[in-house]
């Protein structure tokens, strides 16, 4: 586990809490670092401040997620608009914490991130089939999507949010219920982190993001996947 953290205070705090816990931690003090570290070796969790010298934090999980890097991402910053999130989740991150934070409430969604990654990373045999809506194909066992057999590289919390969607086609999900896909129950987390996610595959999966036949909103209800090819796909749907 890795934590990146120019300031000695907050790292030496959030290491100590982190070994506690009884997890092998490597603190480094910029985003070059951070990189480095990751690269020579395969950390569960990249702990991550926003505000860091050589490359923020933006620039690394920009950096990692383009070179398919799969790690859980839990970004600190003092920043505390919404499209401050926004832009970090958009860029991979899988989670997202404001200072002054608390140190119960930090490994509480470590936890939740480290419990997720290892369910992805090793998921149940009976779930093991690959999971296909049409021409997209999600396979749970190697991580992996395809559209059309090219395959589409997705973030960690993208492909919850896809595998949950395609392990039922056609069922609408309430942005709650996708949310609980990403971080368990969380209050302090908005449901606009779902719309940034489903955005974001879009782009992937679909030929025309801007008129999706894959991934479709149902207004005033949520999201749903499903098969373009079967007649009447889009008919209770709006893009």
């Amino acid at each position: 586990m890795i934590v990146a953290e120019d300031d000695p205070k907050q790292a030496e705090l959030v290491r100590r809490y982190l070994e506690r816990e009884g997890h092998a931690v490597t603190v480094v003090g910029d985003g070059l670092a951070a990189l480095e570290q990751v690269r020579q070796g395969t950390p569960d969790l990249l702990v991550l401040d926003v505000m860091m010298p050589r490359a923020d934090g933006l620039d690394v999980v920009r950096v990692l997620r383009s070179e398919g890097r799969e790690l859980a991402v839990l970004m600190l910053t003092a920043r505390s608009t919404e499209d401050d999130l926004l832009l970090g989740l958009d860029l991979g991150a899988d989670d997202y914490m404001t200072k002054p934070y608390s140190p119960r409430e930090l490994m509480a969604r470590v936890r939740t991130l480290l419990r997720r990654t290892r369910r992805d990373a090793d998921p149940d045999p009976v779930d093991g089939h690959v999971l296909r809506v049409g021409a997209l194909a999600v396979d749970p066992v190697r991580h992996e999507v395809a559209v059309e057999g090219v395959r589409v590289e997705c973030t960690p919390g993208e492909f919850r949010l896809l595998a949950a969607m395609a392990a039922e086609p056609d069922r609408v999900f309430a942005r709650e219920q996708l949310l609980e896909e990403l971080h368990g129950f969380d209050r302090y987390i908005s449901s606009r982190t779902v719309d940034v996610h489903i955005m974001n595959l879009r782009k992937k999966i679909e030929r025309a993001p801007r008129r999706p036949v894959r991934l479709l909103t149902v207004f005033g209800v949520g999201y749903k996947l499903t098969d373009p090819a079967k007649g009447g796909a889009r008919a209770s749907a709006r893009r």
